[in-house]
């Protein structure tokens, strides 16, 4: 009755939500894909760059793609970081960067007026195209990452996921830090960088979404202003797919009184076909916040975490699906043999079918807070663009998650996930490491 209740309330919320955008795409003559959505409900336009620019492609450098973005926005031409700066808030305009596994994304939030949105954009495309790579700016940056690194060192939840995944991935480049080690930074020079930008940040390698203020033909001439200024580059063949791993159990010692847990395996990459029924299957399993077993099982009935979670991660190759949890040190393995219990249950026994209704129901009512801004809109239109999903993946959602059965998940969850091939991985002090009473 309570997560009968929770959907209604939902359903309700949403009623009157925004309908779901029509997307357009082309590809420029140099190879560069576009996809635009018009909302001129507001006056701004967004747009993003995604690059087949990840950490995957740092090879022997971890480190290499996030240090290569965070320079691009320190100066250009004649103009130092302070310009640029100043430069993108003078229009009121903003400029972000970032990295994932498999792409990089940069990105502009900017006014649609014409004059301003002009310069606005000579900025981001100056920073993009022609980043000065200054030896004074990479001698800060190495810097800076090294700071970041250290406080990383003392973040238990950063060493569970670092180690989960070197554990996961062993040999596969997905195994490396994305921010790389002290060792690799120190390594990467300037030579490094350019090479890195010269090759990667490239029209043929690169997605552009475009959302706002902006008409279709506006738009056609956007993309071709960016894609001459962009080198025409090749295309990179996809990384080699992962290997699954055996499983693995490691306990990491660090003074503290909460463990950090994660437990998981090699899970789907993006597009794969049991993507919706492991989507809804997780839904049910940790991915749906109170409603979940997890929850119901480790925090309501044994106290044993505030916080349990799980989730599959589709990358280009198959990405990981996880579990994770923080529970006292001296309460780790009774925690981690909780888990292991339920996960080998839902396997092998999959959801009930009322678990599997309510699941859908509150996942397709809750999807339009999911596009419910245009920032969240450009983000899905990189996604479908970078991973070749369908034009019609948001307008499909709830028709292939409705279509999921019963039968689907628990097909998908035996194919998928071995309950005898779980990687654990535990942080926290000894206590953490000894056996549950």
């Amino acid at each position: 009755m309570h997560r009968l209740l929770i959907a209604l309330i939902i359903a309700a919320a949403f009623t009157n939500a925004r309908a779901l955008p029509e997307i357009s795409s082309w590809t420029t003559p140099k190879g560069l894909k576009v996809f635009h959505v018009q909302a001129s409900e507001l006056a701004m336009i967004d747009l993003a760059l995604t690059f087949d620019a990840g950490s995957v492609r740092d090879n022997k450098l971890p480190g290499l793609s996030v240090m290569t973005h965070g320079l691009l926005d320190k100066g250009t031409g004649a103009l130092t970081a302070d310009d640029v700066a100043a430069g993108f808030e003078d229009v009121g305009a903003q400029f972000s960067s970032s990295v994932s596994l498999d792409r990089s994304s940069l990105s502009l939030r900017t006014l649609s007026e014409r004059a301003l949105f002009k310069e606005a954009l000579e900025m981001f495309i100056a920073v993009v195209v022609r980043p000065s790579f200054s030896e004074r700016d990479f001698n800060r940056e190495r810097k800076r990452l090294l700071t970041a690194l250290q406080d990383r060192e003392q973040r238990p939840g950063s060493i569970a996921e670092e180690n989960f995944y070197k554990s996961l991935y062993q040999n596969h480049p997905y195994a490396h830090a994305r921010d790389g080690s002290k060792e690799t930074i120190n390594k990467i020079s300037l030579q490094d960088i350019r090479r890195f930008h010269n090759d990667h940040i490239v029209a043929a390698n690169a997605v552009l979404a475009i959302v706002g203020d902006i008409s279709g033909r506006q738009a056609k001439a956007l993309a071709e202003v960016v894609s001459v200024a962009l080198p025409a580059g090749q295309r990179h063949k996809k990384a080699n797919s992962a290997r699954k791993t055996k499983t693995a159990s490691r306990h990491i010692d660090f003074p503290s009184q909460q463990a950090h847990v994660r437990i998981g395996q090699i899970g789907i990459e993006r597009g794969n076909p049991d993507y919706f029924s492991l989507y809804v299957g997780n839904h049910i399993l940790g991915g749906g916040g109170f409603t979940s077993r997890l929850v119901e099982e480790v925090r309501s009935k044994r106290g044993l975490s505030y916080s349990v979670y799980s989730y599959f991660i589709p990358y280009q190759q198959a990405g990981p699906f996880v579990l994770g949890l923080q529970t006292r040190s001296d309460q780790a393995q009774q925690a981690v043999a909780v888990c292991h219990q339920i996960l080998a249950d839902y396997i092998e026994h999959g959801p009930s079918r009322q678990e599997l209704a309510l699941s859908k129901q509150s996942i397709i009512n809750g999807f339009p807070l999911r596009v419910d801004s245009n920032r969240d809109i450009l983000a899905y239109l990189s996604l479908i663009g970078y991973y070749d999903l369908p034009l019609t993946y948001l307008s499909d959602f709830k028709k292939n998650i409705q279509q999921v059965s019963l039968q689907d998940v628990k097909q998908a969850l035996r194919k998928h996930l071995d309950p005898d091939a779980f990687v654990t991985i535990v942080v926290g002090s000894e206590q953490a490491a000894r056996p549950a009473l």
